[in-house]
């Protein structure tokens, strides 16, 4: 019952600042939650220096979910399918070439520039952090958030092919970014003198290949059942067995969740809806994932500001946060420019777009899941209060911006 009390009280805040914002700022509402709940984190933390009680109370409450398995475990299968419904199959194809190679190349890259570079920023700043963790934290902040990019997109005018590259991307490297990291901490558990260049690609071989394979059967055992009735109720049921069912069995085999999810999902939003499913069908099951999928993030980017509260969050990281979140920016352009001049298709997207994409990479929820996933170690509060100072900038800073850049350059 107390779960069921926190995420009442949640929900209920959810609503009652969601009607504030559309009665009031009309802001993009993952931004506005977000912003909404940093600031009571902010009020609980600012009493506590007046009441530990009430601080202490608050926290504890808190801390009866696990965010990292809350979000990982439950909630990203959820909104990847739900995001991944929205992709038109035949516009991925036309962006396939710069999709893949961003979504792979690209978030490698922007690992290893952002680990480089948080390297020697935390040298310069006399906080040294050992290069394997470094590269940690260049993994876990490296994948843009689809959650956080597709709600803030939704209202802006972009033509189709950015907005198919920047959905593509997030939903791809999303998945890639999270087996990247786990590689990566799989490594730093067992040791890189225990580690052969072997051993890691195959870690990322499986879980990534395997990732797309299980989604890909779970997509088409979907697909499948859905054409062989017509009933929306059940077929709605099977689309919710798909993502618990197929997420747990991913969780099972060792693979990729997030990629499956993908992967299923967009199966499900092209040939399932065209060739699989009755009008009534398609209709109620799109209403109930859009509304599944809006009291989900309701509840995430809730839950990110008030997280600020139970993190032993470090006041002295806002500066080198910030600092770090900018390097980050840059990094992202560099990780998005080198794909496109290597593989020749800069000039058919236009610096433009790599700069549209790049304020437009959002840090969301999964970087901080992924973040405070991390098991025991001297540097994780470090890390943890820098990712927090990352993601508030990206959502809050570039959120807030990314709709007058777009309108700048596309005017």
């Amino acid at each position: 019952m107390e779960v069921f009390g926190l995420f009442s009280i949640l929900i209920t805040l959810a609503a009652f600042f969601s009607y504030i914002n559309v009665r009031l700022f009309k802001l993009p509402s993952g931004i506005s939650l977000m912003m909404m709940g940093t600031l009571v984190a902010v009020a609980v933390v600012a009493a506590g220096y007046f009441s530990s009680a009430i601080a202490a109370e608050i926290k504890a409450q808190l801390s009866l979910i696990n965010f990292s398995e809350f979000l990982l475990g439950i909630l990203l299968s959820f909104l990847l399918f739900a995001g991944s419904l929205h992709v038109h199959l035949h516009d991925l194809r036309k962006a396939a070439k710069s999709i893949g190679s961003f979504a792979t190349l690209g978030t490698v890259l922007s690992t290893f520039i952002i680990g480089v570079i948080f390297y020697f920023l935390m040298q310069i700043f006399q906080h040294p952090v050992p290069v394997i963790y470094c590269l940690l934290f260049g993994a876990l902040i490296s994948p843009t958030d689809p959650i956080a990019v597709m709600s803030i997109l939704t209202k802006a005018n972009l033509s189709k092919s950015i907005e198919t590259n920047i959905v593509g991307e997030s939903l791809f490297n999303d998945g890639i970014g999270v087996v990247i990291f786990a590689t990566i901490a799989n490594i730093v558990a067992v040791g890189l003198e225990n580690t052969s260049a072997s051993d890691i690609g195959l870690l990322f071989l499986r879980e990534a290949a395997g990732g797309i394979v299980t989604g890909l059967i779970i997509g088409f055992l979907g697909y499948h059942m859905m054409k062989s009735i017509d009933n929306f109720q059940t077929e709605i049921l099977i689309s919710l067995a798909m993502v618990m069912g197929g997420y747990s069995l991913c969780h099972y085999l060792h693979v990729s969740g997030p990629l499956a999810m993908v992967v299923a999902g967009i199966m499900t939003g092209n040939r399932g809806k065209e060739r699989a499913m009755s009008d009534t069908t398609r209709d109620y099951l799109g209403k109930f994932w859009e509304v599944t999928d809006e009291i989900l993030n309701a509840v995430l980017f809730m839950l990110i500001g008030l997280e600020i509260v139970v993190v032993n969050f470090q006041f002295s990281y806002i500066f080198i946060g910030i600092i770090t979140a900018i390097l980050v920016v840059l990094a992202r352009y560099i990780s998005l420019w080198i794909p496109a001049w290597s593989f020749g298709f800069k000039k058919e997207l236009g610096t433009k777009t790599l700069a549209i994409m790049t304020w437009g990479g959002l840090r969301g929820g999964i970087s901080i899941a992924l973040a405070l996933s991390m098991p025991a170690n001297p540097y994780k509060d470090t890390i943890v209060s820098i990712t927090f100072v990352v993601v508030l900038f990206s959502v809050l800073v570039q959120g807030f911006s990314i709709k007058k850049l777009i309108n700048w350059l596309c005017r």
